[in-house]
């Protein structure tokens, strides 16, 4: 519901001013989401468990299954998860490894 002091945003795809809190969420709504192994919706700020063993590429090293990962950020990419770990920067991990905790 559209209210008087709402940011209007013209919407090329019918041509009308709609209310910006209204196309944000159209957009978030065709957005492909973010869903861990067992097919759960992730999103920013879960926790979330490592379902096998992975090499981490340059770190020369491996985090192991039962990991736990907490407070993740999701990214553009519906299958990439950017995470923090203490031993490892910039940990990018992919949605199929990973199970909501």
């Amino acid at each position: 519901m559209a209210h008087d002091d709402d940011e209007y945003v013209y919407d090329e795809a019918t041509g009308d001013w709609r209310p910006a809190s209204e196309v944000a969420a159209a957009v978030a709504a065709s957005r492909p989401r973010a869903r861990d192994a067992a097919g759960n919706d992730l999103a920013d700020g879960d926790s979330v468990v490592l379902i096998k063993d992975l090499k981490v590429k340059g770190a020369g090293q491996t985090l192991k299954q039962g990991t736990v990962i907490r407070s993740i950020r999701l990214t553009d990419n519906p299958e990439e998860i950017d995470c923090r770990h203490d031993a490892i920067k910039g940990l990018v991990l992919r949605t199929e490894f990973v199970r909501k905790r």
